[in-house]
């Protein structure tokens, strides 16, 4: 029966202590678990961007590009320049014109490629 008794609230308080407003409203820690779900989905963002050094797409002075290769062996090239982003899609198609040597492409023992600019 002491389950069932009338609980004194200690002088200078307003009424309300921790196990009263528990019983309460019993939906009080589901809010407390969305923001620490919220919370850890940033803290996640954050680390995900540092991990990968992509804070760059965030400035808008940077100027830079990445290429990828997916799981196909397909190769990706994505530029930023400004405020622009533009992603390409290399192919093994030969293309013809006419244009200007830039430098050279050789493919490292581990697949990476590197350019040397003349």
């Amino acid at each position: 029966m002491r389950y069932f008794t009338k609980r004194r609230v200690a002088p200078g308080r307003k009424g309300y202590d921790s196990e009263s407003i528990s019983e309460e409203d019993p939906m009080a820690a589901v809010a407390n678990l969305f923001d620490v779900g919220l919370v850890f989905i940033v803290a996640l963002i954050v680390t995900l961007f540092s991990a990968y050094h992509l804070q760059d797409l965030f400035d808008p002075k940077a100027d830079f590009t990445i290429m990828k290769k997916n799981q196909n062996g397909e190769m990706e090239i994505i530029t930023k320049k400004g405020q622009k982003i533009k992603a390409m899609k290399v192919t093994k198609q030969k293309a013809s014109g006419q244009g200007e040597r830039l430098g050279i492409a050789y493919r490292m023992k581990d697949g990476s490629l590197v350019y040397v600019p003349e």
